[in-house]
């Protein structure tokens, strides 16, 4: 695992920071395993757009990853080829179960091809195997955790990202997420040991617009620049400050440190401790 940087020939490659994908034993996915992913432009199905900025980019696959492994239980699997993927931050591994089916799963930082990994009530404790939360030990990392028994994993799939199993004194289990917030779970929800591969994502600098065009991603211009029809923030003869208390969004919400997680929440009493400010970070 690492990054690469490149001689300054360009004002694109000046700054550049990219992946050595040292861990990608496989070009190409796995045929029966994919399916065509449609471009919608950040539009819903009413062909309204509810996420600005996207459009064009280069064609996409999709991989069709399990994030359950329930309906495989207790049968081995072996790890065949590590591979990259377009649609997700990590990378996922193509694993082949002894009764010959092929599966893609997240890959965990560190797995090998030739890996055993298996999905059991109780299995052992190593990297890639997954079991339920109340027969995991206290303090190991986890990740594609489940936030309802049977749903597969929701959340810790990012690159990078694990939790950690802080408790099970009580009766749900005790999770760390990665942003500090510490969470009730269901002790019959199913984890995967270990941490998500490709850790240095977070450290890739693409260097030039042109990247991003090719991720999907259209430019953003700054509501300052805007006309005051357009933006809170536009208007003015030069270049000011919004002249607002607090930013806003382009609909004239709170933007920028405001919380917009609703307060009736049915899964507020879930959490136990929420995630520190970045005051208290520093």
């Amino acid at each position: 695992m690492g990054i690469k940087t490149f001689k300054p020939t360009t004002a694109g490659r000046r700054h550049m920071v990219s992946l050595t994908y040292e861990e990608i034993t496989h070009k190409g996915p796995q045929k029966n395993l994919v399916k065509r992913l449609k471009n919608n432009a950040g539009r819903n199905n009413m062909g309204k757009i509810t996420t600005r900025h996207r459009g064009g980019g280069a064609k996409r696959i999709y991989r069709m990853v399990d994030f359950k492994h329930t309906d495989k239980l207790n049968i081995p699997a072996t790890v065949k080829t590590v591979e990259y993927d377009p649609n997700r931050s990590s990378f996922i591994m193509l694993v082949s179960y002894k009764d010959g089916e092929k599966r893609y799963h997240l890959a965990p930082a560190d797995i090998k091809v030739g890996d055993e990994v298996i999905a059991q009530v109780k299995a052992k404790p190593k990297t890639g195997n997954r079991m339920k939360l109340l027969n995991i030990p206290v303090g190991f990392s986890i990740f594609n955790l489940e936030l309802t028994p049977g749903c597969g994993g929701q959340i810790i799939r990012s690159a990078g990202s694990s939790g950690k199993l802080v408790s099970l004194e009580s009766e749900m289990a005790h999770v760390q997420m990665a942003s500090g917030e510490v969470r009730l779970i269901d002790k019959n929800c199913y984890a995967t040991i270990g941490v998500v591969s490709n850790s240095d994502h977070s450290n890739v600098i693409h260097g030039k617009a042109g990247t991003r065009r090719h991720m999907g991603w259209r430019p953003t211009v700054r509501g300052k620049v805007m006309n005051p029809c357009d933006h809170p923030h536009g208007g003015g003869e030069a270049r000011n400050s919004i002249g607002l208390k607090h930013p806003k969004t382009p609909w004239g919400k709170p933007a920028l440190g405001h919380k917009t997680r609703n307060r009736k929440k049915f899964s507020n009493t879930r959490i136990v401790t929420r995630r520190p400010s970045r005051k208290q970070k520093k």
